[in-house]
């Protein structure tokens, strides 16, 4: 999860054999009636020129069919797994569909620190620029010069500095949850948040290295995944320094999550950790420090944008104004006029109204050819 206010912020391929061939990772999803060979979920790990190894889901037509691709942005705790509907209904539609696990989750690498002027702060090597190589790289690595780009919560920040950094690589963008905010020289995200929220602001609890980890562990994998995925509250998510609840809560699973979906991701972030995912947040400062030269500066790419209104997102102050009133306009020039505002739906938009998300994409996206 990440707010959508963060206003200081922003505001040559080698297939791994070993790990290729390995997918007792993936899920065994049950195949629909109708679901063909062009709509299969294929696995691979790709080893990009920045040294690290994603791991990288795929449906539909190759690049050498003339299939345009849709690369698909995850967010936290999600991987790629939270685009599983969106890649087969695209696929179905003839695009390419590529939804890769980002640096720090699931199959893909977790850089740690480099021991040099990052003062051995693992965190250091997840900032925008790092995260937006990857994706660069990734692009190369599949020989496409251009995608759509579609993505949701972290994704979806991951893919606004893609387009602020490399705009000649998207052909379009679908932003679920989190609004592009220009940055701000005035103060840095984090203390920003800190001021406006508190300490026990999640975000701000999340700063520190292992401290909420350890309550994660706490509370268990799958009691962690559950409370965040049920998470509806249009108010803010903290996690008070005398903990996030107890092991014993009983939280029921929202409808659009079956036991299979939180047996895979239990299951994924049980071997890998929260760290990966937590040092996006714990890089916030950092981004900001490295992208002065983007101060103020605009999106030049068409864009969607898609939001829950029991999104947690959307109630942040001052966020529905900027959105609503010409703030988010201003600043991304060519956003799509028709902003969707989903009725009775949370924070994990693509997951609770697949169908629905995976038309508005398709719906956009086919616009540019």
């Amino acid at each position: 999860m990440i707010p959508a206010c963060l206003r200081g912020l922003c505001t040559c391929f080698d297939v791994d054999d070993d790990k290729a061939n390995n997918h007792e990772q993936e899920p065994t999803m049950a195949a629909d009636d109708d679901q063909t060979a062009s709509t299969i979920i294929a696995h691979r790990t790709v080893e990009l020129s920045t040294g690290v190894r994603l791991h990288v889901a795929e449906a539909g037509a190759a690049a050498a069919a003339g299939a345009p691709a849709v690369l698909l942005l995850h967010g936290f705790p999600e991987l790629w797994y939270t685009w599983r509907h969106q890649m087969r209904a695209l696929a179905a539609a003839g695009y390419r569909a590529v939804a890769p696990d980002l640096r720090g989750y699931g199959g893909s690498d977790a850089p740690p620190a480099r021991g040099d002027d990052d003062d051995d702060d693992p965190a250091a090597q997840y900032t925008a620029l790092h995260v937006v190589g990857d994706l660069v790289a990734l692009l190369d690595a599949l020989g496409e010069s251009q995608v759509f780009v579609a993505a949701h919560d972290w994704g979806a920040l991951v893919a606004w500095s893609l387009c602020l950094f490399r705009p000649d690589r998207v052909r379009a963008l679908v932003a679920l949850s989190v609004a592009y905010t220009p940055r701000s020289a005035a103060r840095k995200p984090v203390d920003g948040l800190r001021a406006l929220f508190g300490d026990d602001y999640y975000i701000c609890r999340i700063q520190e290295p292992g401290e909420i980890e350890a309550e994660f562990a706490r509370l268990g994998t799958e009691l962690v995944l559950k409370k965040f995925f049920s998470y509806r509250s249009p108010g803010a998510l903290f996690f008070p320094k005398s903990g996030w609840g107890s092991p014993d809560d009983e939280v029921p699973l929202p409808s659009w999550v079956t036991e299979e979906d939180l047996k895979y991701y239990t299951s994924m972030f049980e071997k890998t950790g929260f760290t990966g995912g937590l040092n996006y947040y714990r890089a916030l400062n950092k981004t900001w420090e490295l992208t002065s030269p983007w101060t103020l500066a605009k999106i030049n790419v068409p864009v969607k944008f898609i939001i829950g209104d029991l999104d947690l997102t959307y109630h942040n102050p001052g966020i529905q104004d900027f959105i609503h009133k010409g703030g988010f306009k201003k600043f991304v020039p060519l956003l799509d006029d028709d902003i969707i505002v989903m009725k009775d739906v949370g924070h994990f938009i693509n997951e609770e109204k697949p169908n629905e998300v995976s038309e508005h994409i398709i719906n956009f996206i086919k616009k540019f050819g």
